[in-house]
């Protein structure tokens, strides 16, 4: 490990040493995030999933500055120009981009005007001028040859070189870089009216803002105007201050060159500095604000996917349509498919199809003891709403329905993966199986599609496609591991989230399986093909065997503490067969931790988890958190009145505010002022993804479908 890297890492992060330390040599030595977080929390002092891979990032980012500092170092060493005092500020530099302002200089370039002036003799005129000399012109009239053929043309030279020079000072382009940052504007205007129909874009037509203060769901906004051509944009400087600011630099006194001297230094920051940090600001202010939308993507992901599931439940998924039909499919409460069907409940259907598909919806449920209707929430949702609360009135038992966001799910119906699995099935078919299966687990169906495509994110398009999908995958990762997976019931698409595994390996777990029957414990799992020693000692503590005779392997102990498991057992005097029951819960919870940890040789934080895990063996921690709002009757808009108390579940979480499902067609708007009394910086500190939240109407749009909410009541 290299030991300036690892300076410059401990420099920037707030971890001990000996955390930044271990957790590199951990990952060095091929273990897992999610690995090193659950089962490695002595040796990294209890860190988390985020804070090791921000460790991991951050060593990757310092090791990239580091080589290109090497490289630049190297060039211009190559060049005979590298001075101890140049090798110095190199080395010094934090950021890459003051690297490149030092390189910039030495950086080998095409041919320019300045290149080309200095190859006809006139580099000594540029100097004679930045020295403030008087008689430029009689001067500039020595430098005439059969290339330059007139004073005005030495002089335009002679400009161009000092332009290229000042162009490339450092220490006047961080300035610049610092003063742009901090006082210019961003202003978008109309640039053509005709791409935005829908007046999208309206408020920046004539749009001016600091560029430091501009939200980021804003910047978004304004480049996708610009990219799509709606919007012209530019940055606005306070160009009389960086001129006076350049002209203080080089021109201390009054003579005859300086004319020129302002003209060079006009030309520098009109043709070369200021586009140059422009496209730079632009960048940085682009790069921080796909950050923020991915953050928050994959924070509204990471709630979503620990969704709780609706275990037991005989599911009919319900994928609505106008024209087509409704597709509906049947599952048993282990996912299984039962049936598969299409009716006509909605117009343009006639009276006489609508009638008959209220009976054959009554047919499934009865036939099958359906126990819950999941709704896709896309085309036609709220008018099958109204159908399906109609039909389950004519039902002398209780059966609930729910709306079930459906984003993605046609992405998964016609992945190569649903083909497989429902080869003989229409790619509708397989979406209304989708919607029926996320209520039932909905971490295990939504691992089958592309995050991007879950809907839970803000202006997930236009961001770096390639940080999203990293940051995204991540967060499914980190979610898999902390719910653990059944091993005998997980599909292949789940399976190979759990670390240390792979698509191949999870493949072969699903092949073995069907080859063999269920999988009897964890050591079984060993005999899968591809699936060694570091695979088994990664996945093995996130596997769940419910069959197993051994409950260590129902809980998320690790193989490598079951002796000690055992050991903490016998001392304490449990039988296995009894953990769970409220005696062996009480004599867990009464351990003096510090002194059994001692006893057993073993970390207290390691014996903390175990015990926690021996107390539940087979939780599920999404058991605790919100589950969806069940339904047996339907609201529409109409229905609202302002000043009206409604429970709704959080669908999305943006900068600005949060999207909440009332049961109405459209969902409404919390807006991040009326999420809490006191002032928050963002709404993701008040509410998550499939949040249940009590709200009050506070505005009623017909027009436009809108419903205004607040979580703080009606002012």
């Amino acid at each position: 490990m290299n030991s300036e890297i690892f300076i410059a890492t401990q420099e920037q992060l707030n971890f001990k040493k000996s955390q930044i330390e271990k957790v590199l040599t951990l990952t060095e030595e091929g273990n897992t995030i999610p690995f090193i977080a659950r089962y490695r929390k002595e040796i990294t002092g209890n860190l988390d999933e985020i804070e090791i891979k921000t460790i991991i990032d951050t060593f990757e980012r310092k090791k990239s500055l580091y080589e290109r500092k090497q490289a630049i170092i190297k060039s211009i060493s190559a060049q005979e120009k590298l001075t101890p005092e140049l090798k110095k500020q190199i080395e010094a530099a934090e950021k890459l981009q003051d690297v490149e302002d030092l390189y910039l200089p030495y950086k080998r370039k095409k041919k320019t005007k300045a290149s080309i002036a200095k190859e006809n003799g006139l580099l000594p005129l540029a100097i004679f001028i930045l020295k403030q000399n008087n008689q430029v012109v009689e001067q500039s009239e020595q430098f005439l040859n059969e290339k330059i053929n007139s004073v005005e043309e030495a002089l335009n030279g002679a400009i161009d070189i000092l332009a290229e020079s000042f162009s490339e000072d450092a220490k006047l382009r961080q300035w610049i870089r610092h003063e742009a940052a901090g006082r210019s504007l961003i202003e978008s205007e109309l640039k053509n009216a005709e791409k935005d129909e829908k007046r999208i874009f309206e408020m920046y037509y004539q749009f001016s803002e600091l560029a430091s203060k501009l939200p980021n769901y804003r910047i978004l906004a304004i480049n996708r105007g610009e990219k799509l051509g709606v919007l012209k944009v530019k940055l606005t400087h306070d160009l009389d201050k960086i001129q006076r600011f350049y002209q203080a630099r080089f021109i201390t006194k009054v003579s005859e060159s300086q004319p020129y001297l302002e003209k060079a230094i006009e030309q520098a920051l009109k043709k070369s500095i200021l586009p140059a940090i422009e496209r730079e600001l632009r960048a940085e202010l682009t790069e921080r604000a796909e950050q923020s939308a991915i953050d928050v993507f994959a924070d509204n992901l990471k709630h979503l996917l620990l969704q709780s599931p609706l275990k037991g439940q005989v599911v009919l998924g319900f994928d609505p349509a106008y024209r087509t039909g409704a597709k509906l499919a049947v599952v048993d409460e282990t996912g299984k498919l039962l049936k598969v069907e299409v009716i006509y409940p909605v117009k343009p259907a006639k009276a006489n199809e609508i009638e008959r598909a209220g009976e054959r919806l009554i047919d499934l449920i009865e036939k099958y003891q359906v126990t819950m209707i999941s709704i896709g929430n896309g085309t036609a949702s709220r008018e099958s709403e109204h159908f399906v609360a109609e039909q389950l009135k004519k039902i002398k038992r209780k059966v609930y329905y729910v709306i079930t966001n459906e984003a993605g799910a046609s992405v998964y119906s016609a992945s190569e993966n649903a083909r497989r699995e429902f080869p003989q099935l229409t790619v509708e078919k397989r979406s209304a199986i989708s919607i029926a299966r996320r209520i039932q687990d909905p971490l295990a169906e939504l691992v089958k599609i592309d995050p991007k495509s879950i809907g839970v994110g803000q202006y997930q398009h236009d961001v770096a496609q390639k940080k999203l999908s990293e940051s995204l995958d991540f967060t499914v990762e980190t979610v898999v591991n902390q719910v653990g997976v059944n091993l005998n019931t997980a599909s292949a698409e789940l399976l190979e989230h759990v670390a240390g595994l792979n698509k191949v390996i999870a493949e072969n777990i699903v092949t073995y399986r069907e080859a063999n029957g269920l999988i009897q414990s964890r050591t079984e799992v060993k005999k899968v093909p591809r699936l060694g020693p570091k695979a088994f000692e990664q996945s093995a503590g996130f596997l769940r065997v419910l069959e197993s005779k051994n409950p260590f392997d129902n809980t998320a102990i690790h193989p490598e503490s079951y002796q000690v498991t055992n050991q903490l057992l016998e001392v304490l005097g449990i039988q296995k067969s009894t953990l769970g029951d409220k005696k062996s819960i009480e004599q867990l919870q009464a351990v003096n931790v510090s002194q059994m940890a001692v006893q057993l040789s073993i970390g207290e934080t390691t014996l903390i988890d175990i015990i926690d895990n021996l107390q539940k063996p087979g939780r599920d921690i999404r058991d605790s958190l919100s589950r969806p709002v069940l339904k047996s009757d339907v609201l529409s808009i109409e229905d609202l009145v302002v000043g009206q108390a409604l429970e709704g579940t959080v669908r999305n979480v943006t900068d600005f505010g949060a999207f909440v499902d009332i049961g109405v067609k459209h969902d409404g708007l919390v807006h991040i002022s009326k999420l809490a009394k006191k002032f928050i910086k963002h709404p993701s500190e008040v509410v998550s993804v499939g949040d249940v939240i009590k709200v009050w109407v506070i505005n009623i749009d017909l027009t436009k479908e809108k419903v205004g909410l607040s979580m703080i009541g009606s002012d």
